[in-house]
């Protein structure tokens, strides 16, 4: 019990600062057994109030109140228990809860606490049926219980003399001391035991003699110890009483102060309701309340001079403010607040129609606005200015951010009707320029443009070859060279840089359009060497994720900037018309405006000019490529014709002009990625084309044009010293040596040709397995056979014929390569090689024979020597 009653006060009622008075263990009335306790408790701070408080113990033996009733709003008790003993008790509150509790003591104990708790605290408000009288139990019966406890003591008393008289104890070791002494002093009567038992009895009887007198003299103190405790209860009762009476009137008391201190409650409740009232009330009258000055300037609407249009900006913020304010939902239904409201919003609308009806006006003349004359100077290109327009429309920034948060829908109609309005202005604007760049691309003016386009096509190969580049002699005349069409274009990307860079600040600071430029990246420093590729189209630096397309500011600005992007790839057209490698120079100025724009802290980081170029570097990569693709088909279709007599091929000397026309062109670009691969495309056709020659029919030696094609390849590419052409170049110098040991050994056999051919014979014999020694015994291989072929190669017809060979030679080289000392340098090696092959067979094969060749090796070295001074 103790247990049970610690945890409760610990684990529910201190904690709500309540103590507990009385608890018993009940479940409801003719149900199973589910047990619950029912506690008693009363609050630890005045005024106190008790209650009831029915407890459940949960599975993990928790304790949780289950529900509380004010002990207040108890009605009547039923104890069940007035003829017999009964466990059942009913608690009549604003329903019956019917009751029975586990033991009857425990159900007494929190009757007889809810009668003292409704005679202190209710003034005995509840009703108390079927309890066996509750006053008695508090006043009367303390008296009869303590005089039912004095006769039941007195009662135990002789009951227990009785007991001990009656009943045998063993004697204790001082009982047989004291015998034993007895017997020592009587030792003379022990002896004759009826003396020593009627001297003991004796002394017995006068031993109790003296006790009777004892109590019988103690009888009347006790008689007055007796009656002094009886008036001492008496007393007692008398103070209890007294006591009684006091907590009574101590109970209406604390009625009265109770009641005082409800009273004091809603007295404060009462200020504290009015306070907030009052703070409300001037809430409302302070926050949606707008100033006359206010009403008046937004009902007029005026916007016609900046003081007016400030007025509007400061007459609408306010109202904003009175609309956003955060006001309850029952305030609302206040006459005066809908009133206000309502107010509120016609303004709001009024001045909304007025606002758009006058910026969509101001859009419409700025749209309808005439473009400048175009009387500049010849090299003077420049695009129109906008800020005057853009100065015009600022001072209405404030109200239309102030509209965008009040009516999003009016707002989001208002950037079309600018974009509808300035295309119209910027479209005559911008085709005005590039028609002025194409006059001053073309030295002509608009009659004549056409023709000019045309001409450069028109010209075959008798007026400008198809393979004349800019700057040849052949296409000089009459054509805009390379430095005009490289500024041209620069002067008209600079112009439109400007032009959209100021368009779309104004626009995303006018129309609060924000971009997210987190997905563009700006191109490393790394990105700009030379040796690396550039990006594929794939991979642009201005190629976006589909997303960033779509984002408001981007797709305003393809509206406003409607005809950009057309004009400006007609204009590429143009420049890619004016010679044939136009392309070239589109290329790298387009992709280095791109990498500048990236590069530059004026340029905004999601630019709409860069998503323009970006798709113009595209179409000139395509075009790019196009035209290589071409040049490469054109390079190995192309057929030689049958009367070459040798020389550099034409093929070689277009890869040749296009090298030295893209290397100047790109001399300053920021990447040359394409231009590499272009480069090995052309290599790879031209060496295409030099190899077709082993096919071709021609007249001279094909060993010879091959050699010198290559030689000439690898000595222009050794001079221009390209990276990415280092292999065709050591590829050339491969191709080259090989075709003149080719032409070498062709041409060595002319001046020893049957000498060579028997000497051939006996290597094959050699070869076959016939031992060297016994092959002069082959008949036609014999030693007479062999005279007979060195009679016919005397030393004077080997030099004659030594000097018809280097005639031959040096009349089909091509004397611009100069290769003549390197192929008769060549062609010495090979012939003393030969004629030492020839005396080691002579040697093996005829030894002792005594034959030997009309010259020796000294003699072979004064022929080409003397033949090498004498053309000199």
């Amino acid at each position: 019990m103790a247990s049970l009653w610690s945890s409760l006060e610990k684990d529910l009622f201190n904690p709500q600062k309540k103590r507990l008075l009385e608890t018993v263990h009940v479940w409801k009335t003719g149900k199973k057994k589910k047990m619950s306790i029912l506690c008693v408790v009363v609050d630890t701070f005045r005024p106190m109030q008790p209650f009831l408080v029915k407890v459940k113990v949960d599975r993990g033996e928790q304790y949780k109140i289950a529900y509380r009733w004010p002990l207040a709003e108890l009605k009547l008790v039923d104890g069940k228990t007035l003829n017999q003993a009964s466990l059942d008790f009913d608690l009549h509150f604003d329903k019956v809860y019917k009751w029975t509790a586990s033991s009857f003591d425990e159900k007494k104990n929190f009757i007889r606490c809810l009668w003292k708790l409704s005679h202190r605290f209710l003034a005995s408000s509840i009703t108390f049926l079927n309890v066996p009288s509750c006053a008695a139990e508090g006043r009367q019966r303390p008296q009869e219980d303590r005089k039912d406890t004095a006769e039941t003591e007195s009662q135990e008393e002789l009951s227990v003399c009785q007991e001990e008289l009656s009943a045998y104890q063993e004697m204790t070791p001082k009982e047989a001391a004291d015998v034993l002494k007895l017997m020592e002093e009587y030792e003379p009567l022990v002896n004759n035991s009826v003396a020593f038992a009627e001297q003991l009895s004796n002394d017995l009887h006068v031993l109790d003699e003296a006790n009777l007198r004892a109590i019988i003299s103690s009888e009347k103190q006790v008689t007055q110890l007796m009656s002094s405790i009886d008036e001492a209860l008496a007393e007692v009762a008398r103070v209890e009483e007294t006591l009684q009476i006091y907590d009574e009137l101590l109970g209406s008391v604390k009625q009265q102060m109770d009641h005082i201190h409800r009273e004091n409650s809603l007295l404060h409740r009462i200020v504290s309701n009015k306070t907030k009232l009052m703070d409300e009330i001037l809430f409302l009258t302070t926050h949606l309340d707008l100033s006359r000055e206010h009403c008046d300037a937004l009902s007029r609407a005026d916007l016609s001079s900046p003081s007016r249009v400030k007025a509007c900006i400061a007459a609408a913020e306010a109202l904003s403010g009175c609309m956003n304010i955060q006001i309850q939902p029952g305030y609302r239904k206040l006459q005066s607040v809908a009133e206000q409201l309502i107010m509120f919003e016609t303004l709001k609308q009024n001045f909304e129609n007025s606002f758009i009806s006058h910026i969509t006006s101001i859009f419409e003349l700025q749209g309808n606005a005439p473009i400048p004359a175009l009387g500049q100077p010849i090299n003077k290109l420049s695009a129109p200015n906008h800020g005057l327009h853009h100065e015009e429309l600022m001072p209405y920034a404030p109200l239309m951010a102030w509209l965008r948060n009040a009516n999003p829908v009016l707002f989001c109609d208002l950037p079309k009707v600018y974009a509808q309005n300035l295309s119209r202005l910027y479209d005559r604007e911008i085709k005005a320029l590039f028609e002025q760049a194409k006059t001053f691309l073309l030295g002509r003016r608009k009659g004549s443009l056409q023709e000019s386009l045309e001409k450069p096509m028109v010209m075959g190969s008798r007026q400008q070859p198809r393979w004349s580049l800019p700057g040849s002699r052949g296409g000089q005349e009459d054509t805009p060279n390379k430095g005009n069409v490289i500024k041209m274009l620069e002067q008209v990307l600079r112009e439109l840089q400007p032009l959209c860079t100021v368009e779309q600040k104004f626009i995303e600071k006018f129309f609060q359009l924000s971009q997210d430029a987190a997905d563009l990246q700006v191109p490393e420093a790394s990105a700009t060497k030379g040796g690396e590729s550039m990006a594929s189209p794939e991979d642009s630096p201005c190629a976006k994720p589909q997303s960033q397309s779509e984002e408001p500011t981007t797709r305003l600005l393809s509206e406003v900037f409607s005809c950009l992007e057309p004009e400006l790839r007609g204009f590429l057209d143009v420049c890619n018309k004016v010679h044939s490698f136009g392309c070239l120079q589109v290329l790298v100025i387009l992709n280095d405006s791109v990498f500048e724009m990236w590069g530059s802290s004026s340029a905004l980081p999601s630019s709409f000019l860069n998503t323009v170029l970006g798709n113009m570097l595209l179409l000139a990569k395509s075009s790019f490529n196009k035209c290589i693709g071409t040049l490469c088909k054109e390079i190995e279709e192309a057929k030689m014709p049958s009367k070459m007599k040798g020389g550099i091929l034409p093929s070689v000397s277009r890869f040749e002009e296009f090298v030295d026309f893209s290397e100047e062109v790109f001399r300053t670009a920021r990447r040359r990625g394409e231009l590499d691969k272009a480069h090995l495309r052309l290599a790879g056709s031209v060496f295409s084309s030099i190899n077709s020659l082993s096919s071709a029919n021609l007249k001279v030696n094909t060993d010879m044009v091959m050699m010198e094609n290559f030689h000439h390849i690898h000595c222009f590419l050794s001079q221009k010293k390209i990276d990415c052409l280092e292999d065709k170049k050591r590829e050339a110098k491969q191709r080259y040596s090989e075709h003149m040991e080719k032409y070498v050994v062709k041409y060595l056999g002319q001046p020893l040709e049957k000498l060579n051919h028997f000497f051939e014979g006996v290597k094959a014999r050699v070869a076959q397995g016939v031992k060297e020694e016994e092959v002069s015994f082959q008949l036609a291989y014999s030693k007479q056979e062999l005279r007979k072929v060195i009679e016919k190669y005397p030393g004077k017809e080997v030099k004659r014929a030594l000097e018809s060979l280097y005639r031959k030679i040096h009349k089909c080289l091509s004397p611009e390569e100069n290769l003549l000392p390197v192929v008769w340098h060549a062609m010495e090696q090979e012939f003393i090689r030969q004629y030492q092959e020839f005396e080691d067979l002579i040697q093996h094969c005829y030894a002792g024979s005594g034959i030997a060749m009309d010259f020796t090796m000294e003699d072979l070295l004064s022929y080409f020597n003397s033949i090498t001074l004498s053309n000199m």
